[in-house]
């Protein structure tokens, strides 16, 4: 990743103005920001290097290497990657729904089946797609699967434990969240890298049908007893095929839980379109949603910012059928000679 040459205060190397501050992490900072040529919403992930630990560096290279490799409709998209001295930018993709706990916390006693399912079948559609790329995320949970209600779709985010595995060898690293951690993760065991994103697929659609996490005691010594002991309440009216598939993957011994295979087969999810995702063909930004006079207002800035002349960037991006956000991203950076 190449250092910038410039960065104004609010502002990443003149490509993208920052708003208000969405989230906070130990090391990071996400903001909402805006693209200056086309106006695009973005979410900014501001990373401070100066305050990484060896850990957490790790964590940080493993992210953005995985986030690269992941190229599906159901996880949020990792534009750019801008590198300076002191502070890493990782430019997402911004949901527009809020996130999936804050979506649980609404609806007391948890979501109709119907609705569960279809969000449910997107989460494993994304996280099947994941472990065929070799790549396990090992941080599932509500939070971190984010609504996009204008594709009405969701779509999986912060993949800062994620990392690569091999099939057949095992992993080491205790991490993720204790209420959605498997059991062999919390006793710092090694794990089968797969067999920990379904135990915690399972904590999720527990709290999708039943409105509340398997496991939260009062506090964490009781809640990891809960989780060793496998103990939990299926309210009854919970249907029998939703039971047996929470059961099928909240297994304490994880070879005795059910594979990728097993759920997306499972009755519960039969009927149900894992992936509605794939059937949209209209980019972030096209001429389906943009005004000619909008088109031209984007040509003009981009003229205006040494981007390239106007016969160049329509002949390069084939304006008439379509200008792509992603075009005008590579347009910049190859511009400012940055890395992607």
């Amino acid at each position: 990743m190449a250092g910038l040459k410039r960065l104004r205060d609010g502002k990443i190397a003149g490509l993208y103005d920052l708003d208000k501050t969405l989230g906070r992490g130990h090391f990071a900072v996400v903001k909402l920001a805006r693209h200056v040529f086309t106006g695009e919403k973005v979410a900014v992930k501001v990373i401070d290097k100066t305050k990484l630990d060896p850990v957490a560096r790790g964590h940080l290279f493993q992210e953005v290497r995985c986030m690269k490799l992941v190229q599906h409709p159901n996880v949020v998209r990792l534009y750019e990657v801008i590198d300076t001295a002191t502070k890493l930018y990782l430019i997402l993709e911004l949901g527009d729904g809020g996130d999936m706990y804050d979506c649980i916390m609404k609806h007391d006693g948890g979501l109709s089946e119907e609705v569960a399912k279809c969000y449910f079948a997107q989460i494993v559609h994304a996280i099947s797609y994941c472990h065929r790329l070799h790549v396990v995320h090992r941080d599932l949970k509500p939070e971190n699967v984010v609504f996009f209600e204008k594709q009405g779709i969701v779509k999986l985010t912060d993949f800062g434990f994620s990392n690569r595995f091999q099939p057949g060898k095992t992993l080491n690293t205790s991490c993720g969240s204790l209420a959605y951690s498997a059991p062999e993760i919390l006793l710092g065991d090694e794990y089968d890298a797969p067999a920990v994103d379904i135990w915690s697929l399972g904590v999720i659609l527990f709290m999708l049908v039943c409105g509340q996490p398997p496991f939260q005691e009062a506090n964490d010594s009781e809640t990891l007893t809960m989780i060793m002991d496998c103990k939990y309440n299926v309210p009854s009216h919970i249907s029998s095929a939703c039971r047996d598939l929470i059961g099928r993957m909240l297994q304490r011994d994880p070879k005795r839980r059910a594979t990728l295979e097993e759920i997306e087969g499972h009755d519960w999810l039969k009927g149900v379109d894992p992936s509605p995702a794939t059937k949209m063909s209209t980019p972030l930004v096209s001429h389906r949603s943009l005004s000619e006079e909008e088109h031209g207002s984007i040509i003009q800035r981009m003229v205006l910012g040494g981007i390239a002349d106007r016969d160049n960037i329509t002949e390069d991006c084939l304006l008439i059928p379509l200008l792509c956000c992603d075009f005008v991203f590579q347009k910049l950076c190859n511009c400012l000679n940055l890395s992607s």
